[in-house]
């Protein structure tokens, strides 16, 4: 075992070269800025869904000074459906940062790299390796499982203890040379051969890996301790006049979809009825509600059971009571506004029920 750390990047590089993957879009035409882009979105998100959005995000944004120069509503409108909003976010503020402070270029030393919003020591290290070939280490979900594996170490890899332990072994792995290759190579191992269900007679290191040897490679990463999550509810109005336009509300800027545009919501256990509430919040009369099948949506720490209802607006309904977080919203011509899955979700079936 005392040669494993040269032996380890020594045969990644070797296996990287012939089954890597090296057609990724952000390794052509590579640069600091579509890399850190890539790397954002990749954040708890498989490349195969990532592709298509950043090639998106690439056309209207190809570079840091379009995407600091634009709105938040576009650039969250470019993420819908991507999840984790907060990224979109950071990446924004972060563009802007580089435009007003950096000259429009990305930061090239590490310190002012993490400094960024959105950036953390794993990602920082990541861009500069990947787009620049220095020597930064890294330790994504994909290397924390390789890790593990090839050192049996038990624990979840989240927790503090057994995170330095990793970042240390980490260290000790990565080469001094071919940083680029390394990088994206040990990230590969992990998204493709060490994966959930590992492919281990694939592998390229199965011999100096210690859970293969105990024969119970499955028992790593030690999982987090589950908990039961808990169930909220909420119904989401779906607010139509006489055009067909659906009535939107933007959110607050931080928090669950923070500044993305949502339906209105009303909750339970509110005194008014959903008429009563609709003429107080936004001075409109309904004629009529028709409540459609929960769906639950998912977030990391809860389940919410959302019921939509389809409500039509009396006429003539332009006269909602003012306010800059509100917009009616043509679902057949939409505007460029970032939507939450579960709303585009409903917009659509509401499309299809009209």
């Amino acid at each position: 075992m005392t040669n494993k750390p040269s032996a380890f990047s020594q045969r990644l590089l070797t296996w990287y070269a012939q089954h890597g993957r090296h057609d990724l879009p952000w390794q052509q035409d590579r640069s600091l800025y579509r890399v850190w882009v890539s790397e954002i979105m990749l954040q708890q998100t498989q490349v195969i869904t990532v592709i298509p959005y950043f090639e998106r995000f690439m056309a209207r944004f190809p570079n840091s000074r379009t995407l600091a120069d634009a709105s938040q509503d576009e650039v969250l409108h470019l993420w819908t459906g991507l999840g984790y909003y907060a990224r979109a976010r950071n990446l924004h503020k972060a563009a802007q940062i580089i435009r007003d402070e950096h000259n429009d270029q990305f930061p090239e030393k590490y310190d002012s790299v993490l400094a960024l919003p959105g950036i953390g020591p794993s990602t920082a290290g990541a861009i500069l390796a990947q787009a620049l070939g220095q020597r930064h280490v890294i330790l994504d979900g994909n290397v924390k499982r390789v890790l593990t594996r090839l050192y049996a170490i038990e624990g979840w890899p989240g927790g503090k203890v057994v995170e330095n332990q990793l970042w240390e072994l980490a260290t000790t792995l990565t080469p001094k040379q071919q940083l680029t290759d390394y990088t994206q190579a040990i990230m590969d191992l992990g998204a493709t051969v060490c994966a959930r269900k590992s492919d281990c007679p694939a592998c390229p290191v199965i011999d100096l890996c210690l859970a293969h040897q105990q024969g119970n490679v499955s028992n790593y990463p030690t999982p987090k301790k589950r908990k039961t999550l808990p169930v909220k509810a909420t119904q989401m109005l779906i607010l139509t006049n006489k055009e067909g336009e659906v009535l939107l509300q933007q959110r607050p800027p931080s928090g669950i979809w923070g500044g993305l545009w949502s339906l209105p919501e009303y909750t339970e256990g509110n005194k008014d009825s959903i008429q009563q509430w609709c003429e107080k919040q936004f001075g409109l009369i309904i004629e009529h509600c028709e409540t459609q099948p929960v769906f639950r949506h998912t977030f990391s720490h809860f389940h919410l059971d959302i019921t939509p209802v389809i409500t039509q607006v009396k006429s003539p309904a332009d006269h909602v009571m003012e306010a800059d977080n509100r917009v009616w919203y043509n679902t057949q011509r939409p505007e460029s506004l970032g939507l939450p899955a579960p709303v585009v979700k409903i917009l659509m079936r509401s499309n299809e029920h009209g």
